[in-house]
């Protein structure tokens, strides 16, 4: 293993969001030959990897597949483990689902970067369930029998990377406990030189996001019924969009779907932005502080680790209107004390540049050391 040959794993690619991000990154130091679920075929073109081919399972030549691959859940075990990876020495793995299970063999070193366990199977079960558009019980019995299929292979193949790297100490604490495995932490790179810092704010809230249940804008639009004389701006799209729609009062904007400037505008001169959900570690809210703007944030989850309470924003601790209201009016009361300097130093600690150290040094040391007992055998 003079020279490994390495490969990369990613969950699917089918849209642009955090892990690709990752992904993006983790590419640009290790390009190397992308195996995937599926893909879709235009996301691909735009992206950095878009002149390399990408191996996809076979779920790629079902019907609709980059439209429909949620749909395909029960068969993402056995088309990961399908992917053939036998002639690759070091697996780069970047999972939030089902990537850290491909099969390797023993001279094979498997590293995860992993985003979560998948949560609508373990954390997140109860609520998705509560909140999908599965309605007939006959189907509730189903997607539940499939649920547990999946919980138990994902246990089952908990033992199959060599290292897990976690992207929080949320994270690393959930993977403890439902793998029973220990991870170093390595936070998730976000490309704070895209985000200016802005010291001059107008006077609108904003929040971003995509509209899907957990990110809880809902609760946002609901809160701001409460505030009329305060104005929100919502960018993002999505399946919530009809209902939060029709929950918006006057003070609420709509704008659906921004291209990077226009949300890179609004970001950098709203007076706050506002953050609901509990996330595994939330690369939205650094965006945010990069331009020097407040985070007001459920104080749960990867919040707790990007958001330092009244200096960087204000951290709330119940997934309610009335909390929330009460953290917006603390900060209405108190907005001369954010210093929009030190916040955006506060969001250079998680920039592309570290995580491209960090991420390198381990892959590397683990690299060496695996070689080393190669060679002793």
């Amino acid at each position: 293993m003079q020279n490994p040959k390495i490969a990369l794993v990613h969950d699917w690619l089918t849209t642009f969001g955090g892990a690709e991000q990752c992904l993006e990154a983790i590419y640009s130091l290790f390009p190397s030959p992308i195996f995937t679920l599926l893909y879709d075929p235009d996301f691909i073109r735009e992206s950095p990897y878009g002149d390399h081919p990408i191996n996809a399972s076979f779920l790629q030549s079902f019907p609709f597949a980059h439209r429909l691959w949620r749909h395909y859940f029960p068969f993402y075990p056995l088309a990961i483990e399908n992917l053939d990876l036998s002639a690759y020495d070091v697996i780069l793995s970047s999972s939030h689902a089902v990537a850290k299970g491909v099969l390797t063999h023993p001279n094979q070193l498997h590293i995860c970067y992993c985003y979560t366990p998948m949560r609508y199977a373990w954390d997140l079960y109860h609520f998705y369930l509560s909140r999908s558009q599965v309605k007939s019980k006959f189907k509730r019995i189903i997607a539940k029998f499939f649920l547990h299929k999946i919980r138990s292979w994902d246990i089952n193949s908990a033992n199959r990377p060599d290292h897990f790297i976690a992207i929080s100490h949320f994270v690393a604490k959930r993977i403890e406990k439902i793998y029973g495995r220990k991870s170093e932490v390595i936070y998730p790179p976000v490309n704070t030189n895209t985000f200016q810092l802005e010291q001059n704010k107008e006077n609108f809230f904003l929040t971003a996001s995509r509209l899907v249940p957990y990110k809880r804008i809902d609760l946002i639009v609901d809160t701001f019924k409460e505030l009329p004389h305060l104005k929100l701006v919502v960018i993002g799209d999505g399946p919530e969009m009809a209902a939060i729609r029709a929950k918006a009062g006057k003070n609420v904007e709509l704008l659906g779907y921004q291209p990077l400037s226009a949300l890179q505008h609004y970001m950098k001169t709203a007076k706050a932005f506002l953050f609901a959900a509990e996330e595994d570690f939330g690369i939205v809210p650094v965006e945010a502080q990069a331009c020097g703007t407040p985070v007001i944030a459920f104080g749960r989850g990867g919040s707790l680790e990007t958001v330092v309470h009244n200096t960087t924003g204000i951290l709330y601790f119940e997934q309610t209107v009335k909390s929330l209201r009460e953290a917006i009016l603390a900060f209405e009361g108190s907005r001369d004390k954010f210093d929009p300097k030190v916040i955006r130093e506060h969001a250079e600690k998680f920039s592309l540049e570290r995580f491209r150290m960090e991420y390198s040094q381990f892959v590397q040391t683990k690299i060496a050391e695996f070689k080393s007992g190669y060679y002793n055998r």
